[in-house]
């Protein structure tokens, strides 16, 4: 089978070509960073031979070539708009901020204390704007870089001119290879993204197989569940894309209209796969061995048939066999206990190889048929998250009372590059901006403190292996330049490819830059490497501090302020699917608005990351890990049910359907409330410590449920089966929220509790309209 891996036996050429294909999709989707990097790397040699035109033409130091390439670089890597034509506007923008600030820059050339305290305000105003998204990233770094530049190169007015032409050079490189020559057409971004979604299922389904077969001894689950959360994250940059492709008023009849929906269905079956499978495995289920060799070869086959390149006769007869193999567990009377969660499995994988068979077929289809529509869009960055809607603090003040995330961190900002450039200077007076750009750069991309301290980390323990990588490659080339060259823009390459996963790559990258150029021009010593790392630790060190001591935002507050704003969206969500559902004039998309509870749940999961530390307490990390599992669940019937009512309108069924919506997104709401108290600062705690679930409104919904789904199933609200179904499935999936939702509100009062069977009600028929039509 091509793309099977299977433990103990040597692949054949053809499938190992076929697996590493399948990685080689994976590993960037869409290509994305690929891209990215290509193009950043292609317009710095762009700068460079330009600028040194001009520097052939007006005799002017090799300055002007290191600021052009340097600016050529920044303007790459600050914009991070998907949308062609935005990406051209901020790009074109960043020449204002850049040449204002290094005009500044050089006219206060010989008044040092003076451009310290404009640089310091530089860099605040710099992370300040950041809250007015990509666009005010993008124009607060093209203010930064230039004023350091500038005074890193000690240029005066003398120089402004051809200052102020290198950052057009720099940054009207980046214009002209990414917003004109280098863009991508959609479909093919579209072809990209479904092949890398194609690559994350099948590893998922790899892992899937390594647990069902594993007999002895606890099976790590964790690759399983990151192999779902990659498979998420891939799902949401396809229906961005689509999002992106397929806009405008006829967006509904567009030819990748259906599409959306194929890929959600795709994933939520994918989903159930993984969640079936954990659930048997984490109650130690007894299968027996022919069972557990059936759902081994169904799920090696989905695995075979969605390895990148199988051709679609073969992935047909997969697709089938797949179904074949577990035939004999679907069929059988409807069990309970570990034969109930076995079947689920089986369901599990006849749902997944019927929706990819249809994804697959419809992809190529639309992705065809767009082709002739001759629409471009830009597909060298990773899509940008979707803002979940929600009810927005006061202008300029938190949740919780305090200052704006932004508006602490200028701050921070202020008094760590402040402190960075002192105690900089006081190390080395040559080279204190190691310690002050350390410092600015922890802070980009954070939240909490806890953020800071690893990104600071990361950066230290990055630069100092790249010390150690430059002085290897120094020694390599051994003073060759055009050696030294070549491996230069193979090391910028890497960092740029490397930036968007690893701050402590990207580091090590650059420093081996640093290294490799200093070789180039003569200057190279172990001393200047070591010093780096001293003045980057130094930075990294202030900062921290900074963030530890001034304004504060804990890891706990931020925690809290994620969830907060995932359980908003979860409401949203499931008022505008309930609307929809009903067939109400105006209700929206619920699919976009459970895409946005998507994006909301992937920041539950970020900021939870420093709570999860090993430094951490075990019971902090034991309720952490819960709280965001029991959220991800959420999420997941959220979607589910936003699947079901995207193609649901029964508007008789509002009389039992929305008191008992009303009453879940209460009970959510009660639980906001719950960790909001548990998660946030002490002294903003609603209730005192001891309250009980009713004190925050949280009460089961069972009975409201009970009557809508009675509704749903009776002969007068039936009409069609495959609608009859849909409405069972949506009813089951808003009791499986509500189950969560007062389950885990009970556990954070200290109630006990015990987790209902995924598929609530119902479960475990032998139609698998229990366990697969809610899933």
């Amino acid at each position: 089978m091509t793309g099977t891996v299977e433990r103990g036996r040597r692949l054949p050429v053809p499938a190992r070509w076929g697996e590493l294909r399948t990685w080689a999709a994976a590993v960037d989707p869409g290509h994305t960073r690929l891209h990215l990097a290509s193009v950043a790397t292609a317009a710095m040699l762009l700068a460079a031979v330009a600028a040194s035109v001009l520097r052939a033409l007006t005799g002017q130091p090799i300055t002007i070539v290191l600021f052009s390439v340097v600016l050529a670089m920044i303007s790459n890597l600050a914009v991070n708009e998907n949308d062609l034509r935005r990406r051209r506007v901020t790009t074109a923008l960043m020449v204002l901020p850049a040449a204002a600030s290094a005009t500044v820059s050089a006219l206060l050339a010989t008044n040092r204390v003076a451009a310290d305290v404009v640089f310091v305000l530089v860099m605040m105003v710099a992370v300040a704007v950041r809250r007015y998204g990509p666009r005010g990233v993008a124009l607060g770094m093209a203010a930064f870089m230039p004023f350091f530049f500038v005074q890193f190169l000690h240029a005066g007015p003398g120089e402004l001119p051809f200052l102020l032409a290198g950052a057009v050079i720099g940054i009207g490189s980046t214009f002209l290879l990414r917003c004109l020559v280098f863009t991508r057409r959609s479909e093919a971004v579209l072809d990209a993204l479904f092949r890398a979604f194609e690559a994350r299922l099948h590893a998922l389904l790899l892992t899937a197989v390594e647990a069902v077969e594993t007999t002895a001894g606890e099976p790590d689950l964790d690759p399983l569940v990151r192999a779902q959360a990659r498979l998420n994250e891939t799902a949401l940059l396809v229906t961005d894309r689509l999002d992106d492709t397929d806009d405008g008023p006829d967006a509904a009849a567009g030819p990748v209209a259906g599409l959306r929906q194929w890929i959600i269905d795709s994933e939520l079956a994918a989903e159930r796969v993984a969640m079936s499978v954990r659930r048997s495995v984490e109650h130690h289920d007894p299968i027996t061995d022919d069972d557990r060799a059936e759902l081994a070869e169904g799920l090696r086959a989905l695995a075979a048939a969605t390895a990148v390149g199988t051709p679609g006769a073969i992935a047909a007869r997969l697709y089938d066999g797949a179904r074949s193999a577990v035939a004999g567990i679907v069929d059988r009377p409807a069990g309970v206990g570990p034969a109930a969660r076995e079947q689920r499995i089986g369901f599990a994988v006849v749902r997944l190889a019927d929706a990819m068979q249809t994804t697959v077929e419809q992809a190529r289809l639309r992705i065809a048929e767009h082709h002739d529509s001759d629409r471009e869009t830009a597909g060298g960055d990773p899509a940008p998250e979707p803002v979940p809607e929600q009810v927005e603090p006061p202008a300029g003040r938190d949740r919780f009372g305090g200052l704006a995330l932004h508006t602490r961190q200028a701050v921070q900002v202020g008094v760590a590059t402040s402190l960075a450039i002192v105690v900089g200077e006081l190390i080395s007076p040559a080279r204190w901006y190691w310690a002050v750009i350390a410092a600015f750069v922890v802070f980009a991309g954070t939240a909490s403190r806890g953020d800071v301290l690893s990104r600071g980390w990361a950066r230290a323990v990055g630069t100092a292996g790249g010390v150690v990588a430059g002085m290897l490659l120094a020694l390599l080339v051994g003073g060759n330049v055009v050696a030294s060259l070549a491996l230069l823009f193979v090391c910028v390459f890497l960092a740029l490819y490397l930036v968007r996963i690893s701050q402590a790559m990207m580091a090590f990258w650059i420093t081996a830059v640093l290294a490799l150029l200093y070789g180039v021009i003569g200057q190279f010593s172990v001393q200047t490497l070591v010093l780096r790392v001293e003045e980057t630790v130094v930075g990294g060190a202030l900062g921290m501090l900074a963030a530890y001591l001034i304004l504060p935002t804990r890891s706990r507050t931020a925690f809290a302020e994620a969830l907060d704003d995932a359980l908003t969206a979860v409401d949203v969500s499931l008022r505008t699917s309930v609307d929809a559902a009903l067939g109400r004039p105006g209700a929206g998309d619920p699919l976009e608005k459970a895409r946005a509870v998507d994006t909301a749940v992937a920041t539950v999961r970020t900021r939870a990351v420093p709570l999860q530390h090993p430094v951490a307490r075990r019971p902090l990390r034991r309720g952490v890990h819960h709280t965001v599992r029991v959220v991800g669940a959420v999420d997941h019937y959220t979607r589910q049910l936003a699947a079901q009512a995207a193609t649901a309108s029964v508007p008789g069924w509002a009389a039992t359907l929305e008191p008992a919506a009303e009453r879940v997104r209460a009970d959510l709401d009660g639980l906001r409330r719950i960790l909001d108290d548990g998660w946030g600062p002490a002294d903003r705690r609603e209730h005192p410590s001891g309250a009980g679930p009713a004190d925050y409104g949280v009460g089961s919904a069972e009975e409201l449920l009970d009557a809508a789904e009675a509704d749903a199933a009776s002969r007068t609200a039936a009409g069609a089966g495959t609608e009859r179904t849909r409405r069972l499935a949506a009813a089951r999936l808003l009791r499986r929220i509500d189950q969560l939702a007062v389950g885990l509100a009970r556990e954070l009062c200290g109630q006990t509790w015990s987790e209902p069977a995924p598929a609530g009600r119902g479960a475990g028929h032998a139609d698998g309209s229990g366990a697969a039509a809610a899933g």
